[in-house]
């Protein structure tokens, strides 16, 4: 099915300021993204952005190879609607394979049932939000700074939202970034045995409301689209794929 190619550009330039990489730099229309302290594919890749950009193919990506070496990174290039078919056919004859797929996702807010009251309200506090957050996913402490650099360079305004029990501490988070009529949620995760129990319901329905009450119309995420659990929680919301996405890198099995 053909895709609406100006909705997958809008969609893909919020995503870029609201999860920005550390050095952002452009061979034609392709955005080379890396980000020396933290491993995230999103800040660590090659991104296509026109699908008639397609010269030089073999001459381009050795040299984004060498500029992801001198940050000791393999390349890895992300494919998306907007990739030039020529460079997906190269990376296959070169022995590339995809590693993994995600979907982008969106929601009408303006259609959207949510409580008229907010039971979390946004925080503002990085250093908080990031303990939350390391603890949550599991994520060694040493990402610290680098998350405190990604998160202090979000240009649009951003809700940290964060949820604490008395002994346990934080059991869900999420981060809402509002850019202009759009907010992406990004961050969001639930303690592994708090799962199942309203607590993700909860936290989302404050940053959706939030995001409305702020001005936005639409929400739009990305998700591993293997993780059954949080899409269906995302369709209960409402929330449809609009496209996909995938990282390719050499030498991996697909």
């Amino acid at each position: 099915m053909p895709h609406d190619l100006p909705t997958v550009r809008r969609l893909e330039a919020v995503g870029f300021r609201a999860w920005p990489a550390a050095s952002v730099a452009y061979d034609g229309s392709w955005q080379i993204r890396l980000t020396g302290g933290h491993p995230s594919k999103r800040l660590n890749c090659v991104v296509p952005l026109d699908p008639s950009d397609h010269r030089d193919l073999a001459l381009r990506l050795q040299k984004a190879a060498k500029r992801f070496d001198s940050y000791g990174r393999k390349l890895i290039v992300r494919e998306t609607p907007l990739i030039p078919p020529q460079l997906l056919s190269f990376m296959e004859a070169e022995g590339w394979a995809p590693f993994e797929t995600a979907d982008v996702m969106t929601v009408d807010l303006t259609e959207l049932a949510l409580p008229d009251t907010l039971d979390y309200l946004p925080s503002h506090d990085i250093g908080r939000f990031i303990d939350a957050s390391l603890v949550l996913d599991k994520d060694e402490a040493s990402l610290k700074p680098a998350l405190a650099e990604i998160l202090s360079s979000i240009k649009p305004q951003t809700g940290f939202f964060i949820k604490e029990v008395p002994k346990d501490g934080a059991v869900a988070v999420a981060l809402c970034v509002q850019d202009n009529d759009l907010a992406g949620i990004m961050s969001f995760a639930v303690a592994a045995d708090r799962r199942r129990g309203g607590l993700g319901t909860e936290i989302l329905s404050a940053a959706l409301r939030w995001a409305r009450l702020s001005g936005a119309r639409g929400a739009w995420l990305q998700v591993v689209s293997t993780n059954d659990p949080a899409i269906a929680l995302y369709r209960k919301f409402g929330f449809r794929k609009v496209y996909e996405y995938r990282y390719w890198r050499q030498g991996v099995m697909a």
